[in-house]
């Protein structure tokens, strides 16, 4: 199971939301590039990027410091956030980032989805965010009556790397993934996914490893609160 430590970027900075909201953002750094070099120093194998003023705006916002960090690190590095058409998926692509995250097109326009995943096999994923298992979409702001499977399954056969998925009501809480949640989406497709909110301890960590059907997993601000070490997490899950 791989872990991915997270940079979520607001106005340029390394922040991290309580429950997806942008008015109780915790600022931890700002500078995102040295913040992104010293996760991979610690060991890390991926990158999760997330500009979320882009989530918002449903285009790109935080494209400077995205760029910096892909400048600045070798490791691999997917970024969600603003993503919402094949000119932008090109653009982020062209520029190094290894995978694209799309998370409000494919609820509003999942034929995108499937148009992307074919032309650019294998760099494209899919983030589900969930409020009590109905998907939610423009930053989390909005929650449709779509639930997270059912949405999952319309991708099964489209060639998506991945489905990140995010119990918001974790998201940044401490508290802890909704591990039977993830479980039971990752036994209903063949997608490999990778489990986001609340992930803040070696517990957690191991608890998903555990359903031996996960395939990653995403923390921030258990790293940046030192609840985390990455680099015995990276350890223990290597064993």
């Amino acid at each position: 199971m791989i872990l991915y430590p997270a940079i979520d970027l607001k106005d340029g900075q390394c922040v991290r939301l309580l429950k997806g909201d942008m008015d109780k953002a915790t600022v931890f750094g700002d500078d995102p590039a040295a913040q992104a070099l010293s996760f991979q120093e610690a060991g890390c194998e991926w990158l999760h990027l997330v500009d979320l003023n882009g989530a918002f705006a449903g285009q790109p916002v935080n494209a400077a410091a995205v760029e910096a960090i892909l400048a600045r690190v070798s490791v691999p590095c997917q970024l969600g956030g603003g993503i919402r058409d094949m000119d932008t998926i090109g653009m982020w692509l062209d520029k190094g980032l290894a995978r694209v995250i799309l998370g409000t097109v494919a609820v509003e326009n999942p034929d995108l989805v499937i148009e992307a995943a074919r032309a650019f096999p294998g760099k494209v994923a899919v983030g589900l965010d969930a409020r009590q298992g109905r998907v939610a979409t423009r930053g989390w702001a909005e929650e449709t009556d779509m639930m997270v499977t059912d949405l999952a399954r319309r991708f099964e056969d489209a060639g998506i790397a991945a489905i990140i998925y995010t119990d918001i009501d974790r998201d940044g809480a401490m508290g802890g993934p909704n591990v039977h949640a993830t479980e039971e989406l990752a036994r209903a497709v063949s997608v490999p996914v990778i489990a986001s909110g609340g992930v803040s301890s070696m517990g957690d960590l191991i608890a998903l490893k555990q359903t031996g059907v996960i395939a990653g997993a995403i923390s921030g601000r258990a790293l940046y609160d030192g609840a985390l070490d990455l680099r015995a997490a990276l350890a223990a899950l290597a064993a």
